[in-house]
């Protein structure tokens, strides 16, 4: 009696404990629920200046307290809308990567408010050995002849963001290319200024640090601080000294005086 007793607490204690196991996997699953949100992601990788459809997207839940700023969650806001930045498969689409609503896609969408894109032709050495990227920033060195038609090399821009290279704008590339053109984005001012540098002299890419943002003054380098050549002075003019006319002093004509002294006579001049 005692044991069929001793069987019956156990299998109601197993039903109760499996019961429980139930019950809070439903409470948790609720919890889970409440606590989420849809989140459209990037179905597959999208390049920069793609047009957004159905079938690059899709909707995943998302913790709430996790969810990034500008998150997308209805696809269909993004219908027709251009990224301006690469964006990889599973990465949400942020309001910050989209081009103003309008944009059509293309290299034109990517291209900062009030920039321009020019596109200078470049060879495997200039262009950093291929390995300026889209996304890199580059500086803009010019070789030209200076006002004494002495050779001079300077950096004329800094701090310019390579578009594209050739025809390619992907950002999610690390293995150099050698092309035969860049094209950076630059202002209305740096845009006149590179075309007049590239109608006088050579034009070089100097690939820099995303992260160094300061500027340099350099005053160029010419063939002299290459070779280390001493600078020529410029001669010195010989100094003129101009005469000074000094008339000569006219001799006093001299006056003599007859002294009587006693018996004595004489003559003194003055």
């Amino acid at each position: 009696m005692r044991n069929k007793m001793g069987l019956l607490m156990i299998v109601v204690s197993i039903v109760m404990g499996l019961g429980a196991v139930v019950v809070a996997a439903q409470w948790l699953g609720q919890r889970a629920s409440l606590a989420t949100s849809t989140v459209v992601v990037a179905a597959r990788d999208i390049q920069l200046g793609s047009p957004l459809n159905g079938e690059m997207l899709k909707t995943v839940e998302w913790p709430r307290g996790s969810i990034p700023e500008g998150a997308i969650q209805d696809a269909k806001d993004l219908d027709a809308r251009v990224v301006k930045v690469s964006v990889q498969r599973g990465e949400p689409i942020l309001a910050t990567k989209l081009a103003p609503i309008g944009t059509k896609g293309g290299l034109s969408s990517i291209i900062g408010e009030g920039k321009r894109a020019i596109t200078v032709k470049v060879n495997e050495v200039i262009g950093v050995a291929g390995f300026a990227l889209p996304g890199n920033l580059v500086d803009v060195m010019v070789n030209t002849k200076d006002d004494g038609d002495k050779p001079v090399s300077m950096i004329v821009l800094e701090q310019i963001l390579v578009l594209a290279v050739a025809q390619e704008a992907g950002r999610d590339e690390t293995k150099p290319k050698v092309v035969s053109a860049v094209t950076l984005e630059v202002s209305p001012a740096q845009a006149e200024k590179l075309d007049l540098a590239r109608s006088v002299g050579n034009l070089s890419l100097v690939l820099r640090n995303q992260l160094d943002k300061d500027g340099v003054q350099t005053a160029g380098a010419r063939k002299n601080d290459l070779l280390r050549l001493p600078v020529a002075q410029p001669a010195k003019k010989p100094q003129i000294r101009r005469a000074t006319y000094r008339p000569k002093p006219v001799p006093r004509a001299k006056e003599q005086v007859e002294m009587i002294k006693g018996v004595q006579k004489s003559q003194v001049e003055f």
